[in-house]
């Protein structure tokens, strides 16, 4: 249950060499809590708004689905139990062991696979009908090096025709909305945890970093504080599709958040941008 987020207005700035060395374990001790904490995201509503662009803009059937950063499994799992053939892969370990018990405790073994790896460099040496990178995987990739990696590495996993589904924070909200202070309590009937986010927003950058502070209580006792910090690149459309066209692949939609029908907004934090392997 969630109880309460809360916004405050002042910003904390963290120590930038202590941001650059935490970032280097992100989701480390933070998986252990990520399913309690976003226990309110409606996965199945985001799986069925990936259908409907499979629906939309696939070239052929959609059945074999890369899952780029795939966290525990929040979109893998659901999609599996929809007859798709996921392959899920994570940098962090936590994570990937989360979505793995995840698939076993269902019996999507057969059906759904995980895999621990750098979305920057993964090999596969395979091809699938879609790509797909959700909960601003995309924005975690901060610098252009990164950022032309990730999606150089997408277009080498697409068949021709497949589809690259992302979303991502979205520039203009992000400046208008401007980043603050965010406070969000969730109990279970044995735990509760209490998150503080603490952003600081570097414009000439285009970097967001969050610094999460979790406070972790077990029947009533506090266990454990785990700090980490998340550096976010927020992301505008014209260089998004720069990218894109530099590694091969052909913005065909954009939208805000998932809402199909909706154009990207300075009201709407997130944005969902839908490109092409064009056939040869």
């Amino acid at each position: 249950m969630i109880t309460s987020v809360i916004p405050f207005e002042t910003v904390w700035p963290p120590d930038a060499a202590e941001v650059e060395q935490r970032n280097e374990a992100v989701f480390d001790k933070y998986a252990q809590a990520y399913d309690d904490l976003y226990q309110d995201k409606d996965y199945q509503a985001e799986c069925n708004f990936l259908e409907q662009i499979f629906r939309r803009y696939g070239s052929g059937a959609t059945r074999h689905i890369l899952d780029l950063g795939c966290g525990s499994g929040g979109h893998a799992i659901p999609l599996a139990q929809r007859g798709y053939e996921l392959f899920g892969v994570d940098q962090a370990p936590e994570m990937i062991n989360l979505a793995q018990k995840k698939a076993y405790g269902q019996n999507l073994h057969s059906s759904v696979f995980f895999e621990t790896a750098n979305i920057q460099t993964l090999k596969l040496e395979r091809v699938f009908d879609a790509v797909i990178s959700m909960f601003a995987v995309l924005s975690y990739q901060t610098t252009n090096a990164q950022l032309f990696a990730t999606l150089k590495n997408v277009r080498a996993h697409l068949r021709p025709g497949g589809l690259f589904i992302c979303d991502f924070w979205y520039g203009p909200a992000v400046l208008k909305q401007q980043p603050s202070i965010r406070v969000k309590v969730i109990r279970t009937d044995t735990k509760q945890i209490i998150r503080v986010a603490e952003p600081r927003l570097d414009i000439e950058k285009n970097i967001v970093t969050v610094s999460y502070r979790l406070f972790i209580f077990q029947n009533g006792s506090f266990v454990e504080e785990v700090t980490e910090d998340h550096r976010m690149r927020f992301l505008f459309l014209p260089e998004l599709e720069s990218f894109l066209s530099q590694v091969g692949l052909q913005v065909i939609h954009s939208c805000a958040s998932t809402d199909l029908d909706q154009p990207v907004s300075d009201n709407e934090w997130n944005a969902t941008i839908v490109a092409q392997l064009r056939p040869n």
